[in-house]
Formats: C-alpha cells, structure tokens, sequence
C-alpha cells in the first residue's frame, strides 16, 4: 500500500470543488511519485484543515484534484517567532528546515555585525518551510520574512511579544517553558558584540536567557532553544 502524499496549496479548499495543482507538484505526482488518476492526496492551505482528494487527471506539468472531505479541521498552533542571524546557506537550510518541523509560526532572519553573509535566497527557503510543514504533518507554513538588520527587527518588536535572547556566556538564568506570544533571538556564530547586547537589553520585552553550560553552533542553538520554550 502506497503512503498518502500532502501538499500545501495556496487556494481555498471546499469540498466538492477541483483544484489544479501547480506544474511542480503535477510533476512530482505524476513522474516522482508515479501516481495517477484516482489516487488520495492530502491538501492543505494554513486556514481550512486538511482535505483529503483525489487525482482526475494528470500529465508532465498539469493535474486537477478533486476535494473530498475535511480530514482535520484547522486547529491552534504554537505563536513562536524566531528570530535568527544569517549563517552559511546549508547552516541557514537547517534552521528553516527543523524550525518549521518544531511548529514555528514565523522566521525573522537578521544580519548581524558578525553575520557570515547578508542575502539570502528567500524563494529557496520557502520551499524549505513549505515542504518540511508538508512532511511533518503540521496544518501552516511559517511566515518567512526578508532579512533585515538586528537594529531594525528591535525597533518595529511588538511590546506585548516577549523576546528571549540566547546570550553565551553570561550568567543568565536558564530557558523555561513559555506560553503565548513568544520570540526567541540567536546570534551569529561569533556571538553578538557588546554593542548589541546592551542595545537589546535597552528594551524592555528583551529577557537574556541561557541554553545550558556548553557552547552550541548557531544552528544548533535555534532547534534546542525552539524546543525547550514548547517543552510543555
């Protein structure tokens, strides 16, 4: 028996309707997945649940799907912001990858006074999040918002969002469980200069926190910190 394929589709699902799948996904159904007329696919939009359809006709770059009947409805997720300095591309893949995983609900990427690079292929890391929301079976796609310096991101912070920063090597208390609207901050892999950690403490929604006594590479510092605050 083959397993259920899902993918995300911008448009709206009712069931009942047709909805034509893109050139992408009609190509990875029909030549990568060898599926074909009749065959179950999972659809989801971020706001109607997921739906169950069914193919009815397919070609290289074509396929419309007919929708059947919700199969989850569209449900709270975690509102978990995370806040991220540029690192190398593969190193940036991977905090885009497992935060989606993790149930992020939106990824600010930032550019640091020691940031390794300063641009980014947005489209890349949209797809990404959008097949990694796919995999893991959660119901959205993160936002995923240009990058922009840290200055900037602190400035246009919601005051009512708490913001907790990783900070290496200082004597800040320990990462805890936290509930409703929730931003985490990591730095670049040189960690952030003093000038910027006075800047943020200078706010008042920023809380420093620590992630444990060892020094962890960026990317890994994000996934743990990400689930350590929904470790409730």
């Amino acid at each position: 028996m083959t397993g259920s394929i899902r993918l995300y589709v911008a448009e709206p699902l009712v069931a009942g309707a047709s909805i034509t799948a893109s050139a992408s996904q009609a190509h990875y159904l029909g030549t990568v997945m060898r599926r074909g007329p009749g065959d179950e696919v999972r659809l989801f939009n971020g706001q109607d649940g997921e739906f169950g359809t069914r193919i009815e006709t397919i070609r290289r770059d074509r396929a419309t799907l007919h929708i059947g009947r919700q199969l989850r409805p569209q449900a709270p997720e975690p509102d978990l912001w995370l806040v991220f300095s540029l690192l190398k591309r593969d190193a940036t893949d991977l905090v885009v990858q497992k935060a989606t995983e993790l149930g992020v609900s939106a990824l600010h990427p930032i550019v640091t006074e020691r940031s390794n690079t300063h641009r980014v292929n947005e489209a890349r890391l949209a797809s990404i999040a959008i097949e990694a929301a796919e995999q893991s079976e959660r119901l959205t796609v993160p936002q995923l918002l240009p990058p922009r310096p840290l200055g900037n991101l602190l400035s246009d912070w919601p005051p009512d969002r708490r913001l907790y920063v990783a900070a290496e090597r200082t004597n800040a208390p320990r990462i805890i469980p936290s509930h409703g609207k929730t931003g985490l901050l990591v730095g670049p892999e040189g960690g952030f200069t003093p000038a910027e950690l006075d800047a943020m403490q200078a706010h008042p929604f920023v809380t420093a926190v620590s992630l444990g006594p060892r020094i962890l590479r960026a990317e890994t510092a994000c996934i743990a910190g990400v689930a350590l605050l929904q470790a409730v």
